[in-house]
């Protein structure tokens, strides 16, 4: 068999390229999302190696949330004070009786929490380009079942970064597509 070495390498760059897509991970069949009004967006779990990128995509998430117009998000200084209240220990992983007393505070149908998973730049050779992975839970208050959750990576190195030795995408670009993947999600 003679394959032709430019094909085998075509074949192995395209494997390797560093768009990747999303996985639509759990909708809850039984739930009606139009009862969802108003949610509280609670502090997103930090696995990355930048201390301070959950919180920027935390932000970016809730103002992106916001402009849909299908939920209000109710403001970080409010989430943070029913935090506090409740007195939970760590607001990323918060327990079903944390979530509950949090309806009770903040009138809030729902929560969501998020773990950013990846943020930042990945090289291979001589390319680098960003990076963001981000995964979603929507959790509702009344007893706090997962109603929807779902995690989406983009960025990463392509093809075309690979071959031009291209930077990628800026970070605001990738965020801004991880998040609207999600969005895309919650709402179909």
């Amino acid at each position: 068999m003679n394959i032709p070495l430019g094909f085998c390498l075509l074949l192995l760059l395209a494997g390797c390229s560093g768009s990747m897509s999303s996985v639509h991970d759990y909708t809850n069949a039984q739930m009606d999302f139009s009862a969802v009004h108003t949610v509280a967006v609670l502090p997103f779990q930090n696995l990355s190696a930048d201390d301070q990128a959950a919180e920027r995509v935390r932000d970016v998430f809730m103002g992106m949330l916001l402009t849909t117009e299908q939920i209000y998000v109710l403001p970080t200084g409010e989430v943070k004070r029913g935090i506090a209240l409740v007195g939970m220990r760590s607001p990323q992983t918060p327990t079903t009786e944390e979530i509950t007393k949090l309806k009770n505070i903040l009138k809030v149908d729902a929560v969501i929490t998020g773990v950013l998973r990846e943020y930042g730049t990945v090289r291979s050779g001589s390319a680098e380009a960003n990076l963001v992975s981000l995964s979603l839970q929507m959790v509702e208050t009344q007893n706090g079942t997962t109603v929807w959750s779902a995690s989406s990576t983009k960025g990463g190195i392509s093809m075309a970064d690979r071959m031009l030795g291209s930077g990628g995408r800026p970070m605001n670009d990738v965020t801004t597509q991880v998040i609207n993947d999600l969005l895309d999600q919650l709402f179909e």
